[in-house]
């Protein structure tokens, strides 16, 4: 039977993010842990962790940059250039900072799984890609490809990334968007993986 994490002060912790980035984002939030921890139990990943990193990860899911920037400096978060170019990428590190120092989280596994669950990054573990697929292919998305990519999500976790992480770039192309560097690592890092495997997705 599924488990959910034990959170202390969830409902007075989940008011208070709900106030910050609305119901909607928080909904969403609900179903990526619980996404989350299905695909940990399935993978032989910590079901606890996977909810508890799921259900913070969009803790920070502010769209205004001047509070954003005001956030990083108040969390010790330095603001790249990154950050400039792509401010939606802020919310993820920010997120890790404040669930560490605002709610207690200290693991850093969920801290990673976290900070790294928009861009992708080299070398991920099982749960960074559980939170960044929950986060992607959660059931209430609605995107050309999802069905396709909730299909990889559970029956190979690298499958699955690879075809997340080429879809995203594709769109971020399309849009003539800026990609960090980081999603583009990660991307090659996946082909390279799918290389060595001699897989085609």
């Amino acid at each position: 039977m599924k488990r959910q994490a034990i959170i202390e002060n969830k409902e007075e912790i989940q008011k208070e993010i709900e106030e910050r980035i609305g119901e909607k984002r928080m909904k969403h939030s609900l179903r990526v842990a619980d996404m989350a921890q299905d695909l940990a139990i399935k993978y032989g990943e910590d079901p606890e962790k996977a909810y508890i990193a799921g259900y913070y990860h969009d803790c920070m899911k502010i769209r205004d940059k001047d509070q954003l920037k005001k956030a990083t400096k108040d969390y010790g978060l330095a603001w790249t250039e990154d950050f400039d170019r792509a401010p939606q990428l802020v919310h993820s590190f920010l997120g890790a900072k404040v669930a560490e120092k605002r709610y207690g989280i200290k693991d850093p596994e969920i801290l990673s799984a976290m900070a790294y669950h928009t861009t992708g990054k080299p070398s991920m573990t099982g749960l960074e890609k559980i939170i960044y697929l929950a986060d992607y292919g959660e059931p209430m998305r609605n995107f050309d490809g999802v069905d396709q990519a909730r299909d990889l999500i559970f029956k190979d976790l690298d499958s699955a990334m690879f075809y997340a992480l080429n879809q995203t770039i594709r769109f971020l192309l399309d849009k003539e968007s800026y990609i960090t560097p980081l999603s583009v690592q990660a991307r090659n890092d996946f082909l390279i993986k799918e290389k060595t495997h001699g897989q085609v997705f």
